[in-house]
């Protein structure tokens, strides 16, 4: 699995490459199952403890708030760490979280046990995001993050509907129960394909929080906190708006979740060739994209024939994903493990204030298709956080060209 270049130091072969990011991806889809299911059985959760629709939207905020706090804190108390060791314990921390999620007796301790599922979800994807882009060329780097993501998108595509049919055949539990053996088959996974690097370089806890703390890796953070949240307003809801909006059955609900999970594999794919080609440029367009597709859903959800094809659209707002991942890495500087982690810290601020907003306008009476345009706005601000961070970086490259001139 391993060959010796030029050097006479040992790189890894194309299929133990392939093999460790099929591993990595694995992660990915048990998250990924974990994080969206609640949004498909948000009308069984609700009936199963008694609980109103937007309470159960607190309980995918308090996952989310889990996320943002476990990834900066699990990334430095980590960072002295191997990767693959790191990457073992926080899947098997997720996996029991999970666990404990299933057998919650009732609305709090439910909302305890997400948030503790979703302290190590941040913290694994950094590692493997830093994992996946350390075994490829420079640029080739957003098209391996989005190889790693691609477990995210198809969980959205194959292990949420099929989670949520499973919580509507048998029990909400048995979604989450299904996600805490995908999480230990993924432990199984890093433990058979991903050797363990003692050469790897190991990080400074304060040199990495120094590095962090600048104004390039914030602005980053914020384009993702706030530019995704407008696609969490619209999906956290897309449940029950399929039920009282577009007026179908609920064995439609797992279509369109399908429907979504198909848009975000399509959409992490183009995300990651775009950067590639376009670099910070690329976050700009998708974004814009974003503001239409958002604007367009409240038009699209009275008719299956809409909503379905609205649906896919939103899910394509994964895209934004590989390119703010790969930004981040390129302005962390060598706070790497504390940035890559922090992005979906910052993506998971997105996950709790999407839905936040949207349960606001809810029960304000606006409707459920309110969360289009509330997203919409999300995603117009995001843009024009990303036009505060391009001026800044033009800026500074004219400043540091200036000064290399007159030298």
């Amino acid at each position: 699995m391993t060959q010796v270049n030029a050097t006479g130091q040992a790189t890894l072969s194309s299929r133990a490459i392939l093999l460790i990011e099929l591993a990595l991806a694995m992660g990915g889809f048990a998250i990924g199952t974990g994080e969206f299911a609640i949004m498909g059985l948000m009308p069984n959760v609700a009936q199963g403890l008694g609980i109103s629709e937007p309470q159960v939207g607190h309980v995918i905020s308090t996952y989310a708030l889990g996320v943002v706090v476990g990834a900066p804190l699990l990334a430095i108390l980590g960072s002295r760490m191997f990767r693959r060791q790191l990457l073992l314990l926080l899947m098997t921390f997720f996996a029991l979280g999970n666990f404990a999620s299933a057998l919650a007796p009732d609305y709090h301790s439910l909302m305890l046990f997400r948030f503790i599922a979703g302290l190590p979800h941040g913290a694994y994807f950094g590692v493997a995001m830093l994992v996946a882009a350390s075994m490829v060329a420079p640029d080739q780097r957003a098209k391996a993050v989005s190889r790693v993501l691609a477990g995210l998108t198809i969980a959205m595509l194959i292990g949420n509907p099929t989670a949520t049919w499973l919580g509507q055949w048998l029990s909400w539990r048995w979604a989450f129960g299904l996600v805490g053996l995908i999480a230990l088959l993924t432990v199984l996974l890093v433990t058979v394909f991903l050797p363990l690097d003692r050469s790897e370089p190991r990080n400074n806890p304060m040199r990495e929080l120094r590095d962090f703390n600048r104004k390039p890796v914030w602005l980053a953070l914020a384009i993702s906190s706030i530019g995704f949240a407008g696609m969490f307003c619209v999906f956290s809801y897309l449940a029950p708006t399929m039920l009282e909006v577009t007026g179908v059955g609920e064995n439609w609900i797992p279509v369109g979740l399908a429907a979504f999970g198909l848009g975000g594999i399509v959409g992490n794919i183009f995300g990651g060739w775009l950067f590639d080609k376009l670099g910070f440029k690329a976050v700009a367009w998708l974004l814009l994209w974003s503001i239409l597709v958002l604007l367009v859903f409240p038009l699209a959800a009275h008719s299956l024939w809409t909503i379905l094809p609205a649906a896919f659209a939103v899910g394509t707002m994964v895209s934004l994903g590989p390119p703010l991942q790969t930004h981040l890495m390129d302005v962390a500087g060598e706070a790497q493990t504390l940035g890559a982690a922090s992005n979906h810290s910052a993506f998971n601020v997105a996950n709790a204030l999407g839905p936040w907003l949207g349960g606001l306008a809810i029960s304000a009476g606006l409707g459920w298709t309110s969360t289009g345009y509330i997203g919409a706005a999300t995603g117009a601000v995001g843009l024009l956080v990303f036009w505060w961070a391009w001026t800044a970086s033009n800026g500074r490259e004219q400043t540091r060209a200036a000064a290399t001139a007159c030298d």
